[in-house]
């Protein structure tokens, strides 16, 4: 089977709540304390899966982490009885935007010729910096093959790195050679920056990628202040498209006349801030999207329903498409409930670039296993959660109960925590 981009999407956890711990996440701040609803937040990232798979593009997934992570709380000689925050961490359903799982660089751009994966270390935020032991565990299940995939401890923690939702690849096809473009932070205002320069740097270095075709490109403090917390959120590539937002680096002419450089054939789709607002941008997720080569070659913009819903952003994508440019189709699903708490559907995926038959077939989608995913999310994920809910005993034991089951199902219990092996 001939190499290709997957999808790997977070499948949203039993524990989903919105707990309004990422600083400078606008959508997540805003709907601390609201009631979450798990069940329906499954199955719309389900439902996104599928209809990627409808597309005739091949869809993986991701699992659940193990919540709440009571190991997480004991570090800290903690039981959340004195620190809600600190409860909210240990509950906390972040694992589904996978974008943040790890960086991965395909076989055509390494040294070795083998996909490279390296797992985010997330340390900026405390609710996401204790993810990566379990994501590096399934990780090395996913892509157990040495022969085509390297997989990587995280960059030391003096450093932060946040993945793939600060890593760009641009390329004529996803087969072949291309260039990586790391995206880091100096500043963000009050908001943290949360890739730093040094971690890219090593990221860059672990993958053996040739330095003639890395870029490192600066993310514009004003679009971090306006709550641009990852560039995922203000640009997006694919194959040879840059869809961009004018304010998303911190010098752009440089970084559009470096890509063209080390990539000539590149098409940069710039979006004026006077027809969409950095402000616009970040309350849409215009650029939080999935931008996708269809079977035919065409490409298409997956985009939340609140852009398409957007009066500016809706008009300025009706030009785009009439202007007969790269992007060809427009494409909105609903993902409200990962929104409400700060992920688009850019943030529910890791792009792999690889051939499927090396990857663990447990993690590829087909419409038996949606079907079996889709009834346990039914039958086990609670309904809702209420912030007073997160540290009820009884709940904790359904969150529980419902990934066993899913794991059970996918054939995958090596990836139980301890206490159900």
């Amino acid at each position: 089977m001939a190499v290709q981009e997957i999808n790997f999407d977070g499948i949203v956890g039993p524990s989903h709540n919105y707990a309004g711990l990422s600083l400078g996440n606008l959508a997540a701040t805003a709907h601390a304390g609201d009631t979450s609803y798990p069940r329906a937040a499954a199955l719309q990232g389900l439902a996104k899966m599928r209809h990627n798979m409808a597309l005739g593009l091949t869809q993986g997934f991701f699992l659940p982490l193990p919540r709440p992570n009571s190991g997480f709380l004991a570090a800290l000689g903690a039981d959340g009885s004195e620190d809600r925050r600190l409860l909210a961490a240990a509950w906390s359903a972040s694992s589904m935007w996978t974008a943040n799982a790890a960086t991965v660089s395909p076989a055509a751009d390494s040294a070795d010729g083998r996909c490279h994966l390296t797992v985010a270390n997330l340390l900026t935020m405390p609710h996401r910096s204790q993810e990566w032991p379990d994501t590096l565990a399934q990780l090395r299940v996913a892509f157990a093959s040495a022969a085509h995939f390297a997989v990587h401890d995280p960059v030391p923690p003096c450093f932060g790195d946040e993945g793939a939702a600060n890593h760009m690849r641009m390329c004529a096809r996803h087969g072949e050679p291309g260039i990586e473009i790391f995206v880091y932070g100096r500043s963000g205002g009050a908001f943290p920056a949360r890739q730093h320069e040094q971690a890219s740097r090593a990221v860059a270095r672990l993958h053996g990628l040739d330095p003639a075709r890395t870029l490192f490109a600066e993310q514009n403090p004003d679009a971090i202040a306006a709550g641009a917390f990852h560039n995922d959120v203000v640009a997006v590539a694919n194959e040879r498209v840059l869809f961009t937002h004018e304010l998303a680096f911190a010098d752009p002419d440089g970084t559009y006349a470096a890509i063209r450089s080390a990539l000539p054939e590149a098409e940069i789709v710039i979006v004026p801030a006077e027809a969409v607002s950095l402000a616009d941008a970040i309350a849409s997720y215009l650029f939080n999207a999935q931008l996708l080569t269809l079977p035919a070659g065409d490409m298409a913009l997956v985009i939340p329903l609140e852009a398409w819903q957007h009066p500016r952003v809706h008009a300025w994508l009706d030009a785009m498409l009439a202007s007969n440019g790269p992007i060809r189709q427009v494409l909105p699903v609903d993902v409200r409930q990962s929104m409400a708490n700060g992920g688009g559907p850019a943030c529910l995926r890791l792009r792999v670039v690889a051939e499927p038959d090396h990857v663990d077939p447990r993690f590829l989608l087909d419409a038996a296993k949606a079907e079996r995913i889709e009834t346990i999310i039914a039958a086990y994920w609670p309904e809702a959660i209420a912030p007073a809910d997160l540290g009820d005993p009884d709940l904790a034991d359904k969150v529980n109960t419902a990934r066993d089951a899913l794991l059970e199902s996918l054939d995958l219990s090596e990836l139980c925590a301890p206490r159900c092996r």
